[in-house]
Protein backbone atom coordinates (compact mmCIF):
# COMPACT_ATOMS: atom_id res chain seq x y z
CA UNK A 1 0.00 0.00 0.00
CA UNK A 2 1.30 3.43 -0.96
CA UNK A 3 0.26 6.36 1.23
CA UNK A 4 0.31 10.14 0.82
CA UNK A 5 -1.80 12.96 2.25
CA UNK A 6 -5.11 12.93 0.39
CA UNK A 7 -4.68 9.93 -1.94
CA UNK A 8 -5.14 11.91 -5.15
CA UNK A 9 -1.57 12.65 -6.34
CA UNK A 10 1.51 10.84 -5.06
CA UNK A 11 0.13 7.58 -3.71
CA UNK A 12 -2.14 6.77 -6.68
CA UNK A 13 0.72 7.64 -9.03
CA UNK A 14 2.96 5.24 -7.10
CA UNK A 15 0.22 2.60 -7.09
CA UNK A 16 -0.07 2.77 -10.88
CA UNK A 17 3.69 2.72 -11.46
CA UNK A 18 4.16 -0.23 -9.09
CA UNK A 19 1.36 -2.22 -10.69
CA UNK A 20 3.05 -1.69 -14.05
CA UNK A 21 6.47 -2.73 -12.72
CA UNK A 22 5.15 -5.81 -10.90
CA UNK A 23 3.29 -6.92 -14.02
CA UNK A 24 6.43 -6.42 -16.14
CA UNK A 25 8.38 -8.51 -13.60
CA UNK A 26 5.81 -11.30 -13.82
CA UNK A 27 4.76 -10.89 -10.18
CA UNK A 28 1.13 -11.13 -9.15
CA UNK A 29 1.09 -8.47 -6.43
CA UNK A 30 -1.90 -6.50 -5.18
CA UNK A 31 -1.09 -2.80 -4.86
CA UNK A 32 -3.44 -0.15 -3.51
CA UNK A 33 -3.16 3.35 -2.09
CA UNK A 34 -4.60 5.52 0.65
CA UNK A 35 -4.09 8.88 2.31
CA UNK A 36 -3.46 9.83 5.92
CA UNK A 37 -6.32 12.35 5.84
CA UNK A 38 -9.89 12.15 4.63
CA UNK A 39 -9.94 15.62 3.05
CA UNK A 40 -10.08 14.19 -0.48
CA UNK A 41 -12.18 11.13 0.32
CA UNK A 42 -14.22 10.04 -2.69
CA UNK A 43 -12.31 12.18 -5.19
CA UNK A 44 -10.62 10.83 -8.34
CA UNK A 45 -6.94 11.05 -9.08
CA UNK A 46 -5.84 14.66 -9.64
CA UNK A 47 -6.05 15.64 -13.32
CA UNK A 48 -2.42 16.80 -13.29
CA UNK A 49 -1.24 13.45 -11.89
CA UNK A 50 -3.32 11.70 -14.54
CA UNK A 51 -1.72 13.82 -17.28
CA UNK A 52 1.82 13.06 -16.06
CA UNK A 53 1.08 9.33 -15.95
CA UNK A 54 -0.52 9.22 -19.38
CA UNK A 55 2.35 11.22 -20.91
CA UNK A 56 4.69 8.40 -19.82
CA UNK A 57 2.45 5.61 -21.07
CA UNK A 58 0.81 4.56 -17.80
CA UNK A 59 -2.90 4.00 -17.27
CA UNK A 60 -4.83 7.15 -16.32
CA UNK A 61 -6.06 5.89 -12.96
CA UNK A 62 -9.68 5.77 -14.06
CA UNK A 63 -11.87 4.47 -11.28
CA UNK A 64 -9.53 5.60 -8.51
CA UNK A 65 -11.43 6.83 -5.46
CA UNK A 66 -9.45 8.53 -2.70
CA UNK A 67 -9.74 7.02 0.76
CA UNK A 68 -8.13 7.37 4.15
CA UNK A 69 -5.84 4.72 5.63
CA UNK A 70 -7.20 2.89 8.66
CA UNK A 71 -5.47 0.81 11.31
CA UNK A 72 -6.82 -2.41 9.76
CA UNK A 73 -5.57 -1.32 6.32
CA UNK A 74 -2.07 -0.70 7.63
CA UNK A 75 -2.04 -3.92 9.66
CA UNK A 76 -3.17 -6.11 6.79
CA UNK A 77 -0.54 -5.09 4.23
CA UNK A 78 2.77 -6.84 3.72
CA UNK A 79 4.46 -3.59 2.77
CA UNK A 80 3.36 -0.04 3.65
CA UNK A 81 5.13 2.70 1.71
CA UNK A 82 4.82 6.26 2.95
CA UNK A 83 5.57 9.18 0.65
CA UNK A 84 7.03 11.33 3.47
CA UNK A 85 8.36 11.05 6.98
CA UNK A 86 5.22 12.77 8.29
CA UNK A 87 3.02 10.20 6.55
CA UNK A 88 5.12 7.43 8.10
CA UNK A 89 4.71 8.94 11.58
CA UNK A 90 0.94 9.12 11.17
CA UNK A 91 0.77 5.54 9.93
CA UNK A 92 2.90 4.31 12.83
CA UNK A 93 0.53 6.09 15.19
CA UNK A 94 -2.28 3.99 13.71
CA UNK A 95 -0.29 0.75 13.98
CA UNK A 96 2.98 0.94 15.94
CA UNK A 97 3.55 -2.77 15.32
CA UNK A 98 3.82 -2.37 11.53
CA UNK A 99 7.06 -1.64 9.70
CA UNK A 100 6.27 1.44 7.60
CA UNK A 101 8.93 2.27 5.04
CA UNK A 102 9.61 5.45 3.11
CA UNK A 103 8.89 4.83 -0.57
CA UNK A 104 11.98 6.67 -1.73
CA UNK A 105 14.25 4.62 0.55
CA UNK A 106 14.19 2.03 -2.25
CA UNK A 107 15.78 4.44 -4.75
CA UNK A 108 19.45 3.40 -5.08
CA UNK A 109 20.46 6.98 -5.88
CA UNK A 110 18.87 8.18 -2.63
CA UNK A 111 20.30 5.40 -0.44
CA UNK A 112 22.89 7.63 1.18
CA UNK A 113 20.52 10.51 1.89
CA UNK A 114 19.40 11.11 5.47
CA UNK A 115 15.79 10.01 6.06
CA UNK A 116 14.63 13.62 6.33
CA UNK A 117 15.56 14.04 2.65
CA UNK A 118 13.65 10.98 1.40
CA UNK A 119 10.26 12.64 1.05
CA UNK A 120 8.61 12.36 -2.36
CA UNK A 121 8.07 15.94 -3.53
CA UNK A 122 4.50 17.17 -3.10
CA UNK A 123 3.31 18.46 -6.49
CA UNK A 124 -0.09 19.72 -5.27
CA UNK A 125 0.69 23.46 -5.34
CA UNK A 126 2.81 23.27 -8.47
CA UNK A 127 2.45 22.84 -12.17
CA UNK A 128 3.26 20.11 -14.69
CA UNK A 129 7.00 20.20 -13.91
CA UNK A 130 6.27 19.43 -10.25
CA UNK A 131 4.19 16.40 -11.21
CA UNK A 132 6.99 15.26 -13.52
CA UNK A 133 9.51 15.58 -10.66
CA UNK A 134 7.22 13.60 -8.40
CA UNK A 135 6.83 10.89 -11.03
CA UNK A 136 10.61 10.82 -11.55
CA UNK A 137 11.09 10.10 -7.84
CA UNK A 138 8.38 7.44 -7.85
CA UNK A 139 9.85 5.68 -10.88
CA UNK A 140 13.39 5.84 -9.47
CA UNK A 141 12.38 3.76 -6.43
CA UNK A 142 9.95 1.38 -8.15
CA UNK A 143 12.48 -1.23 -9.30
CA UNK A 144 13.99 -1.35 -5.81
CA UNK A 145 10.55 -2.07 -4.39
CA UNK A 146 9.99 -4.83 -6.97
CA UNK A 147 13.35 -6.37 -6.02
CA UNK A 148 12.48 -6.14 -2.30
CA UNK A 149 9.16 -7.91 -2.88
CA UNK A 150 10.71 -10.52 -5.19
CA UNK A 151 13.37 -11.25 -2.55
CA UNK A 152 10.68 -11.53 0.14
CA UNK A 153 8.67 -13.97 -1.95
CA UNK A 154 11.76 -16.12 -2.57
CA UNK A 155 12.67 -16.21 1.13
Amino acid sequence: MTVCTGNICRSPMAEIVLRDRFEAAGLDVVVDSTGVSDEERGNPIDHRARAALVARGYPAGEGHVARQATGPDVGSRDLVLAMTGEHARRLRALRPDVDVRLYRSFDPAAATLPSRMLDIADPWYGGPADFEECLDQIEAAADGIVLHVRTGIAA
